[in-house]
């Protein structure tokens, strides 16, 4: 399965920021994470997509973390399209930041420390766990179809905005 034309001409923006296996790679995974069912895991994906019994599967995981690609170039490439298309001209955006503790524990998770767990804690007690702090930007907008407000995020990193 192939994803349909609109949704290639989306897609088809953020190309140049991949280098062309890691595209096709990328394009594999975004197929297969779709169509999974359940937790939307890289195996889930190749799985879906029929590449769980090649022999160098592993380079699809390496895709997140060893690939050539920049998350921030891909973050500003989202968040321009998200403007181009919801927000109209002259008028305001909202930026909302949000940050989530993932609780993680073993010895290979550098990044671990230990966080205000807001999820634990009350105005009364503070309560650290350890794990991996996210945060996430997202740009607040009204989609046409709803009076809703809806949060569309676009950059999420474990590293700290501010120092």
């Amino acid at each position: 399965m192939s994803p349909s034309d609109p949704i290639i001409a989306i897609l088809a923006q953020f190309q140049p920021l991949f280098t062309t296996p890691t595209w096709k790679k990328m394009m594999t995974l975004l197929t297969g994470t779709l169509l999974a069912r359940g937790r939307r895991t890289v195996t889930a994906a190749l799985w879906q997509t029929g590449h769980h019994l090649d022999s160098n599967f592993s380079r699809f995981h390496q895709v997140l973390n060893r690939a050539r690609w920049s998350p921030l170039e891909l973050s500003r490439q989202l968040l321009s399209l998200i403007m181009e298309t919801f927000i109209q001209a002259g008028g305001g955006i909202d930026v909302v930041i949000d940050e989530t503790l993932e609780r993680r524990w073993g010895a290979k998770i550098s990044k671990r420390g230990h966080y205000r767990d807001s999820a634990l804690s009350s105005r009364e007690r503070s309560v650290s766990s350890p794990g991996l702090r996210w945060i996430v930007m997202a740009v607040v907008v009204t989609l046409p179809w709803t009076q809703q407000r809806w949060a569309l995020p676009f950059y999420v990193s474990w590293r700290r905005l501010l120092k």
